[in-house]
């Protein structure tokens, strides 16, 4: 083993952290099977547009998949379950030597959680499941003096990753409205902190939610917040790109926007940067939109956020006490030494010589990442030290004296012995082969998933789920195990064994009547007034005198005395 190497660092031990928390906010005596994927820190693009004349901050993600499953009795035979998928959600984790930023990309449920025969009125344990999972990975990649930021769009559709789920008529579906309002109540508790169980050093200063809904004004947007009792609203209406850019205000829009997969945001970004390319300027201005509320203000009328449909931008940022810039050891860690040495330990002392220290120029925490206030020389060093040299015909002389000459190779002879071939004993995971702390990430054996794989195999297990059909429960029975079974087979070493952990429910959980549920007040005896009822024989026939009365109407006559005559002229 070598010295950088940790004991127990070749296997995966699923965290048995995240299954203690679901199992105090599942509902008691509920079991579910909680499958964990996850793959290391990879090195991806950049969230951010540099400003003109800098470099893009080194980014790192992580793919975390969380699928729950149950177990239901099958239609024809009630003696025997069978398991099926409830609920999925993925979540991206990109971190840079300044930020933390948890995108919830996807979340998706089946619909059959009604299945598991909990009692009528009991809230969902899937906004449970989402937003323990949530705090989990924020607890697992807090590091000290570093912001924490949890980003997602709220936009409604009939399914994201169970294809033909649609067509079980158990599954619930939500409106944008609805929707929108979901996320906010299953982010509200991220909000709480719990000082008891946090150290004193890793505590936030404070935690604050942001909501915007392109189109809506801010009264109407103040309707989906969740009211809370205490008189500090932790939530606000608008977004906080400008507060957790590390850029000055005066950048470009374009430098505030983060560019997550298949997000609206994104793909307006790439049209109006068609803007900046065709035009070919060096300052990153859109001709079109000239400010970051302007941009939002452009979001309203696209396709995604205008014809009747609505899409809530939600951010939950996680301010330290103390926000300060990376350390320099930090900033001037080579770029290439993370990516050809990720398996030794990184030692904060030890620090590559960047390419301003080679050339005698100064160093500083600003000008490794920001390259527009680095000291630049007029020019290249390499054409500085080209400038410097003696003519041609002095350099080829000075040259040609101190000419070393060529040693041959010798010649080899004798007989050819064979090398003896090495055998594969075991089935080494170089996934794991890593630093557990960087300046860029942190990846601590708790925040792992229960299977570590590498990005093309990621990528090949959630597309299969995407080609499943959960259309009713047979069919949803035989695409979950075949999913389940894939990514088992594509584990390594020991793995495979930690792969479904069944978690059991120990929250009591008050019962909601339909009566509260509805929000409906019920009125005593004293305030109800009846409406008098009729007699009986009035109401059942009618009045004996109008029925016997056969005879015609009588005309009125009227007397002598009543008839005024006209007086003749």
């Amino acid at each position: 083993m070598a010295a950088h190497e940790k004991p127990g660092a070749k296997t995966s031990i699923a965290s048995p952290t995240l299954i203690q928390q679901l199992a105090t906010v599942l509902p008691k005596s509920a079991s579910f099977k909680i499958y964990h994927l996850s793959t290391p820190p990879t090195k991806t693009s950049a969230l951010y547009f540099p400003p003109p004349g800098t470099r893009p901050d080194r980014t790192y993600c992580e793919s975390h998949f969380l699928t729950a499953s149950i177990y239901t009795p099958e239609n024809d035979n009630a003696t025997e379950t069978v398991e099926v998928l409830v609920f999925a959600v993925e979540i991206l984790i990109y971190s840079t030597a300044y930020d933390s930023t948890f995108f919830v990309s996807k979340a998706d449920s089946t619909g059959y959680l009604r299945l598991l025969g909990l009692a009528k009125g009991t809230p969902s344990p899937i906004r449970d499941i989402t937003a323990t999972f949530l705090r989990h990975l924020v607890e697992q990649h807090q590091r000290q003096n570093i912001r924490s930021v949890i980003s997602l769009f709220a936009r409604a559709q009939d399914q994201y990753l169970f294809p033909g789920s649609v067509e079980y008529n158990g599954k619930h579906i939500l409106d944008d409205r609805g929707l929108v309002r979901w996320w906010c109540r299953v982010l509200d508790p991220l909000i709480e902190q719990s000082p008891t169980t946090t150290p004193a050093d890793l505590q936030w200063e404070s935690v604050k939610g942001y909501l915007t809904i392109p189109g809506l004004d801010s009264h109407e947007t103040l309707s989906y917040i969740p009211r809370n009792a205490g008189s500090n609203q932790p939530w606000q209406i608008g977004h906080p790109l400008k507060e957790i850019s590390r850029h000055s205000d005066d950048v470009p829009p374009r430098c505030l926007i983060p560019h997550y997969p298949d997000d609206p945001k994104a793909r307006f970004l790439d049209e109006l940067d068609d803007e900046v390319t065709k035009s070919r300027n060096t300052n990153g201005q859109w001709k079109s939109v000239r400010s970051i509320d302007q941009f939002w203000d452009m979001m309203a009328f696209r396709q995604e956020c205008s014809a009747g449909r609505l899409v809530g931008f939600i951010w939950i940022v996680f301010t330290p006490k103390t926000l300060h810039q990376p350390t320099e050891s930090a900033l001037g860690y080579s770029q290439s030494t993370l990516s050809s040495n990720d398996s030794q330990t990184w030692d904060p002392s030890f620090s590559q010589p960047t390419i301003l220290e080679r050339f005698g120029l100064p160093v500083s925490p600003a000008t490794s990442f920001n390259a527009s206030s680095q000291v630049q020389p007029t020019t290249s060093p390499f054409k500085r030290d080209i400038d410097d040299a003696p003519p041609a015909s002095q350099q080829s002389t000075k040259s040609y004296k101190h000419r070393t000459p060529v040693k041959k190779k010798k010649r080899l002879t004798g007989p050819i012995i064979p090398r003896q071939p090495r055998i594969k004993t075991e089935n080494k995971n170089y996934l794991l082969d890593r630093p557990e702390t960087s300046p860029y990430y942190t990846w601590h054996p708790e925040s792992r998933g229960q299977i570590i794989v590498d990005e093309l195999s990621y990528k090949r297990v959630t597309e299969l789920l995407l080609r499943l059909d959960f259309a009713n429960l047979d069919l949803a029975t035989s695409s979950s195990n075949r999913w389940i079974n894939e990514v088992r087979s594509g584990a390594r070493g020991s793995m495979s064994e930690a792969w479904g952990q069944t978690v059991t429910g120990t929250k009591i959980v008050q019962v909601r009547t339909q009566a509260a549920a509805a929000g409906v007040n019920t009125l005593t005896m004293g305030l109800v007034r009846k409406k008098r009822k009729g007699a009986p024989e009035q109401s059942k026939e009618p009045p004996t005198s109008f029925a016997l009365d056969t005879a015609p109407p009588k005309v009125n006559v009227l007397s002598s005395g009543m008839i005024r005559k006209k007086a003749k002229s």
